[in-house]
């Protein structure tokens, strides 16, 4: 008797293909007044290092922390695009004002004022679209501390196999051609082979291979 696919197993919903909740995501948020840097922490919600704010008033926030700054520094780069040179880079954007940082949170991600005028600035993201926004959402000026993380190589493997796992990935995988027939139908070297075409519409649990694809094999020279 066969075995489901890992596919199917996930769509059963099993503990095992969970990611599992691990304490609650700090909330960043924007107050508009002056405030100082106390602590430097990490969220173990994002990648990037969260910056603990005094403000004026004695409140408490949090920010994501730019690229080089350190305890002791005032949240100078907190400003309304409004303020903002044209060509300048920034993160933490608001889509609207008071909604909070939205946009390019991520380490090393940022993005670009590209003109602004008095009831709309065009704002450049990551990929290249552009964006309208208000002039007085608020951003951070520079680039989101963190960037380079994912470059460092994994020397162990079991180092690896705790990362992967506290995220609800599945490692290691192993591909379906390495498989025996009876655990996945691209398995076993003896039986006939098998497309890899599956139906656009097909169930999850058997979309397996080239999903709706138009062909397959390589490509020949012009006739």
């Amino acid at each position: 008797m066969g075995k489901n696919l890992i596919a199917q197993r996930r769509g059963k919903g099993s503990p095992t293909y969970r990611v599992p909740r691990r304490g609650k995501q700090i909330e960043i948020s924007y107050k508009g007044i002056d405030g100082e840097i106390v602590d430097i922490i990490n969220d173990s919600g994002r990648r990037a290092p969260v910056a603990k704010i005094k403000y004026s008033d004695g409140s408490y926030g949090f920010l994501i922390a730019p690229h080089g700054v350190k305890v002791g520094d005032r949240t100078d780069f907190v400003v309304p695009l409004s303020k903002v040179p044209v060509g300048a880079q920034i993160f933490g954007i608001e889509t609207y004002p008071h909604s909070g940082p939205k946009l390019c949170n991520a380490p090393g991600s940022f993005s670009i004022l590209v003109s602004k005028g008095e009831k709309k600035c065009i704002v450049q993201l990551p990929s290249k679209k552009k964006k309208e926004l208000n002039p007085n959402c608020m951003v951070s000026l520079g680039i989101p501390a963190g960037e380079g993380f994912g470059d460092k190589p994994w020397v162990k493997a079991g180092k690896k196999w705790i990362a992967m796992h506290r995220r609800g990935k599945l490692y290691p995988r192993t591909s379906g051609v390495a498989m025996n027939a009876i655990d996945h139908p691209f398995g076993g070297s003896t039986k006939p082979g098998r497309p890899m075409t599956i139906s656009r519409h097909a169930p999850p649990g058997a979309k397996v291979g080239s999903w709706g694809a138009k062909r397959t094999g390589r490509k020949k020279g012009k006739k």
